[in-house]
């Protein structure tokens, strides 16, 4: 099926198979190898990447469904001579180990925080009325779907603080 998404702010057309992810339309047909494919089952968040600015795993979405929408990828949030706030705070923070789990975490973190501008409440907000505050256990709750090996959670939700505060 010839399906057009638009990929870090450029419009690719590709003829997949109904049945090929988002993720494997972005690694293997766009050669975007940024996002990782860690579990495939949509339960650890590696390869989380942002539709329409709204985080999905790209592991349990069709790309066809894709059709129109815009995807950032972690190659699109920043260059190397202007990082991402969030990429900036991550080096910052020394918020990874490994990093396989970072791009992920990167693209989950934009979308976190975007979700918190909207005031959109989460599992452990207490006012789900009230404009959700940014505190560590928040942080932690909205970020729970990105799973890190190496445990550098501690300085994960330290990179988010610090990057919001910059972006703020």
């Amino acid at each position: 099926m010839k399906t057009t998404i638009t990929v870090n702010g450029e419009a690719r057309t590709l003829d997949l198979d109904p049945r090929t992810t988002l993720l494997d339309a972005l690694r293997e047909h766009l050669r975007l190898t940024g996002t990782k494919k860690g579990c495939d089952h949509g339960q650890c968040g590696a390869c989380t990447v942002l539709v329409n600015g709204v985080r999905i795993n790209s592991c349990l979405s069709l790309a066809v469904m894709h059709d129109g929408d815009e995807v950032t990828t972690v190659e699109g949030l920043g260059t190397p001579e202007r990082l991402h706030p969030l990429q900036q705070a991550f080096l910052t923070e020394d918020a990874f180990q490994c990093g396989y789990c970072t791009p992920g975490q990167l693209c989950s973190a934009v979308g976190m925080l975007s979700e918190l501008e909207a005031g959109l409440p989460s599992h452990v907000t207490p006012d789900v009325a009230a404009r959700p505050e940014p505190s560590d256990e928040e942080i932690r709750e909205r970020m729970s779907g990105n799973i890190c090996r190496c445990s550098a959670y501690p300085q994960i939700v330290a990179a988010i603080r610090r990057a919001r505060e910059v972006m703020a």
